[in-house]
């Protein structure tokens, strides 16, 4: 197990738009397996490839559910719900913080694999907010840069009404 130092807000590599992945080898495996590493010892349900200093358009997720650990190699997501959720956001490079962020309650990506192979996944709820945060980070997002409010220390240990939409 590799665990990755995770950069935090006011670091560069966080505002850079990534490049595409080219090479599909035991270099890119490698970090992807940190990255899911680093993801887990955290507590955290994504990991952009920039939040550990790497300006490569790689992702990964793990919400919990039947899907396991997805890796997204340079995604795009194709198709977003018109309908949306409104719920509590936090980020790794972002300790402390919460956010309360609007996104679709459904979208589409498609991406590469680990070797290349092109795919299709379709994601809602959970899923389709975190495969949209991860992605804003590869283009030099964060969710405080779209988010409806902050939430106080109090909130954030707490009930919030936008608990009850999602």
């Amino acid at each position: 197990m590799a665990v990755r130092e995770i950069r935090e807000l006011g670091e560069d590599v966080l505002r850079k738009i990534c490049k595409p992945v080219e090479k599909f080898d035991l270099r890119l495996a490698i970090l992807l397996k940190d990255m899911a590493d680093t993801m887990h010892d955290a507590d955290g349900v994504g990991l952009a490839a920039p939040q550990i200093g790497i300006v490569r358009r790689a992702v990964v997720i793990d919400v919990g559910d039947e899907h396991g650990v997805i890796e997204l190699i340079n995604p795009v997501i194709t198709e977003r719900s018109e309908e949306t959720q409104t719920g509590r956001e936090g980020c790794l490079s972002l300790p402390n913080r919460q956010g309360v962020v609007t996104r679709p309650m459904r979208v589409k990506v498609h991406a590469q694999d680990r070797h290349g192979r092109p795919f299709d996944l379709e994601g809602e709820g959970l899923l389709a907010r975190a495969i949209c945060h991860e992605l804003d980070h590869l283009d030099g997002h964060l969710y405080i840069d779209c988010m409806d409010r902050e939430l106080t220390e109090e909130e954030i240990e707490g009930h919030i009404p936008e608990d009850d939409e999602t």
